[in-house]
């Protein structure tokens, strides 16, 4: 069985200097239960569908099923996905062995920044950038399947912290 294994942080200070590329990315979901998520994605100009089971306790490790769409067919599922779209800009930064993708959300996410980071193992030991802030791995609501459903704009002071 397919798993992904990844770690989530904050982002603290500045990545793009040091991206290597950017991608638009809209996603939608068309089902964000916390078991299992169903979600569709353009990124540039293509599209994915992408399957993902429930987070281990760590909240690092899950089923992940990817398969590349026909960008009409995925703009098309965008059209049926619950409501709520996630819009950021993707940047990808090398960085000892490993590539971070650095998300910068847009609209209702706006000023949200989260790296992360796909593991071979969940234990695996990897370099962190000055950058790097605080991690938020298994935090659920910085997944984005939540976001859709509570934005940034919507968090309190306290949700912040």
């Amino acid at each position: 069985m397919p798993r992904e294994i990844e770690r989530k942080y904050l982002v603290n200070g500045d990545f793009k200097s040091k991206a290597f590329k950017k991608v638009r990315i809209t996603q939608g979901y068309l089902c964000s239960l916390p078991e299992r998520t169903v979600r569709v994605r353009v990124a540039g100009n293509k599209g994915r569908l992408t399957i993902k089971g429930e987070s281990d306790d760590s909240g690092a490790s899950r089923f992940e099923w990817e398969r590349e769409l026909p960008l009409k067919e995925a703009q098309e599922l965008l059209e049926i996905c619950e409501p709520g779209i996630i819009e950021k800009n993707r940047f990808y930064v090398s960085y000892g062995r490993h590539t971070f993708e650095v998300d910068e959300f847009l609209g209702d996410n706006e000023g949200l920044v989260i790296a992360e980071i796909e593991l071979e193992s969940v234990d695996e030991s990897f370099e962190k950038p000055v950058w790097l802030g605080k991690e938020v791995t298994g935090e659920m609501r910085y997944y984005n399947s939540s976001l859709i459903k509570n934005p940034v704009k919507k968090w309190t002071a306290t949700d912040l912290d």
